[in-house]
């Protein structure tokens, strides 16, 4: 079974991948938005030049003078507006450098070389890693060549870095990868996710009718964890969920909704097709009762029609509270770029099938799926990463 999966080798995971769109550490917040709004990919990488000594001190195998040293999304320009400092003055706060926005947490992105087995790759992911920078093979032909002696740039995004591209690939992709061989994993694949011992009963919840600024620590949380947040009722019952994946198709007027709203106006606010006309109202009123000018001042309410929320703000300082533009939500895109997600949970059976969960989390573009019981008690949330422990131990 494991001989012909471990001749695998990372660059098979890489093809049709496409370049991958980053910026300088130098670039702004804003820089960072600007980014995130015309990306097909829900996170930007953010590069720094690291000298040799430092590689050599830290171990670091990679050669290039330029790396990977993390990623930003939307989540996290949302939860920086949304600091106490920043809800004041919302445009000087996008003027502060990304390094502000950037996870502080080691080891998240990893350079990995494209000949690097697809076992190696599973272990950095088990140890935490969740994007694996991968340069792309491809001959170099003389427009390589003239983008090697480009200057790079020192705030707007490239694709570009010591004259190569680079992908990477996310647990997502090898978990997709491991689908198409599952026949070799028979009859593990069949079994069940909880005879497999994968479901964890530790998740991150918050109460419906909580406000939705208090849910921030755990939003935060569920981004690192590549989990999501569930929104139950008084008795524990799964109601539906704050995920990552859902802010990150939303742009930062989102930051006005979690200040102002409850948990479950949240969801309704960040489903997909834009927030209905009476919660931005409720918004704009509460940002006022709130004194929160200087965040007001910067949302242009438009109403919610396909025609007048296309047109944004033309600065990347002002917000607009409107209806999400549909170009984000319309594109026709890869399965790796970005897709709408609904407010809904995403939810399985203790009994369902390994094969049949990890299908379940890749139709719905996910890195988890909830456990639920037939009486719709929330036993816990199963995740790629616990997925890939499974698949680990048998090769």
């Amino acid at each position: 079974m494991a001989v012909g999966l471990l001749a695998h080798v990372v660059s098979d995971l890489c093809l049709g991948k496409p370049p991958l769109r980053s910026l300088p550490i130098s670039a702004t917040v804003a820089d960072a938005l600007a980014a995130l709004k015309t990306s097909d990919d829900n996170f930007i990488s953010v590069w720094d030049r690291v000298d040799h000594s430092a590689k050599i001190r830290s171990g670091d195998d990679v050669g290039d003078e330029c790396r990977c040293v993390g990623k930003v999304c939307m989540v996290d320009v949302i939860c920086y507006l949304c600091k106490d400092e920043n809800l004041l003055s919302p445009a000087a706060a996008l003027k502060a450098p990304v390094s502000a926005i950037l996870p502080k947490i080691p080891g998240l992105v990893r350079h990995l070389e494209p000949s690097s087995s697809l076992l190696e790759a599973i272990d950095l992911i088990l140890q935490g890693t969740q994007n694996l920078v991968v340069p792309i093979q491809t001959k170099l032909s003389s427009y390589l060549r003239r983008k090697q002696l480009q200057k790079p740039s020192t705030t707007g995004p490239t694709t570009f870095h010591n004259g190569r591209e680079y992908c990477w690939l996310t647990q997502e992709d090898v978990i997709r990868f491991l689908l198409n061989s599952i026949g070799l994993f028979s009859p593990i694949a069949a079994f069940s996710i909880d005879a497999l011992g994968i479901i964890t009963d530790e998740i991150l919840a918050i109460d419906y009718y909580s406000p939705a600024s208090t849910a921030l620590g755990a939003i935060s949380s569920s981004l690192a964890e590549q989990k999501s947040v569930a929104v139950v009722d008084s008795d524990g019952g799964l109601i539906g969920e704050i995920s990552p994946f859902t802010l990150a198709c939303c742009d930062e007027t989102v930051a006005a909704a979690i200040t102002t709203l409850s948990s479950g106006d949240l969801m309704a606010y960040i489903d997909c097709g834009g927030p209905p006309e009476d919660l931005v109202r409720v918004v704009k009123s509460r940002l006022k009762e709130k004194n929160l000018e200087g965040m007001l001042e910067h949302f242009n309410v438009l109403p919610p029609s396909g025609t007048s929320s296309s047109s944004s703000s033309s600065s990347d300082e002002e917000f607009s509270l409107s209806p999400p533009r549909p170009g984000r939500y319309s594109r026709s895109m890869s399965y790796s770029a970005r897709m709408v997600r609904r407010a809904e949970a995403i939810v399985c059976h203790p009994k369902s099938s390994l094969v049949a969960v990890m299908i379940q989390a890749i139709a719905h573009r996910v890195n988890y799926v909830w456990v639920m019981e037939d009486d719709c008690c929330l036993v816990g949330i199963v995740t790629f990463c616990n997925m890939l422990k499974v698949f680990r131990e048998h090769l």
